[in-house]
């Protein structure tokens, strides 16, 4: 995620604390759109798919590979550049997100609980592995002047303009994905299939259809903001997905597992709270206080959020 802003101290400014705000948005954003992915597929299979983390980190490296590509065609305008980089990634992604689905999840599905999650850990490490070895064990680069350094100066606030299309691409991904569910009868359908899946068959449901829908927007959702968080570092490592999918999980827990309102809420709280603490306390703790946080809701509140009780039918 966006790195996190100089520690402000007990004299901070407004400014600072302004600016430190900022950037626990961005990250939250982020956090966001990849717990989306987690939270859906808990919806409707009732799975944890450990293997989201690495697709997310499968989404940075093939956007390096189309950067590249493109500036070596002599795409050289952002404008043209980066639309092709979302677009190509984001697609591919989605359709290995499918493709893990009927391989190591639909022969498991009536197999209980412990067979599918070992198969998504198995899924997990191979994706891992056959990145390291697509491209080595080094860190990749995207290329130089692929996004303007451009800075806003508002208030004596020095804003980069990277973070703010950030915050703002991550809402418009997160409010789409939101009208969709709600607003859809494609959307009526997962909803009614993550409630119950013999009376979404009843109603003429499609379940494999929606599972498989479901396997391709999260992993997509995961994958753009892989993109803008390798946009912003600049680089990328092959083990990146564990870090980045184990805080997006907790971001999922924190809103309600299986809700998407509280996903969005839960990787927006966890942003702020994970970049003020590193600000403010100490950034040698970041991670600490993330899972301090997790800790402290499973105990005050183990549904989350926004979740709610419900009885789980044997």
């Amino acid at each position: 995620m966006p790195r996190p802003l100089p520690r402000c101290g007990a004299g901070g400014s407004m400014e600072e604390f302004v600016q430190q705000l900022l950037n626990g948005l961005t990250v939250g954003s982020g956090y966001a759109l990849v717990a989306l992915g987690y939270t859906m597929v808990y919806g409707v299979l009732k799975l944890i798919n450990f293997a989201h983390g690495d697709l997310f980190m499968l989404g940075t490296y093939l956007a390096v590979s189309m950067a590249v590509s493109c500036l070596g065609a002599g795409l050289a305008s952002p404008w043209v550049v980066l639309p092709i980089i979302f677009l190509t990634s984001m697609g591919l992604v989605g359709v290995a997100g499918v493709l893990i689905e009927r391989t190591a999840y639909r022969p498991l599905r009536g197999a209980g609980h412990l067979a599918p999650v070992v198969s998504a850990l198995g899924a997990a490490v191979v994706i891992q592995n056959a990145v390291m070895l697509a491209y080595g064990a080094n860190y990749q680069v995207f290329p130089e002047g692929l996004v303007p350094e451009a800075r806003w100066i508002v208030a004596g606030m020095n804003i980069p303009v990277l973070r703010v299309a950030m915050l703002v691409l991550s809402l418009i991904l997160m409010a789409i994905l939101y009208l969709f569910i709600q607003r859809t009868t494609v959307g009526a359908a997962i909803r009614a299939t993550s409630l119950d899946h013999d009376t979404a068959r009843l109603m003429g449901i499609d379940i494999n259809r929606i599972i498989m829908l479901v396997f391709l927007i999260g992993p997509a959702l995961g994958a753009a903001s892989g993109i803008m968080i390798g946009l912003y570092y600049r680089q990328v490592y092959f083990t990146m997905g564990w870090i980045y999918g184990l805080k997006a999980f907790t971001a999922a827990i924190l809103g309600g597992i299986g809700n998407i309102p509280g996903a969005m809420v839960g990787g927006m709280i966890l942003g702020l709270f994970e970049t003020l603490a590193a600000g403010y306390i100490s950034s040698a703790w970041k991670d600490a206080f993330a899972f301090v946080l997790l800790i402290a809701i499973l105990v005050l509140r183990p549904t989350g959020l926004l979740g709610e009780r419900v009885v789980e039918k044997l």
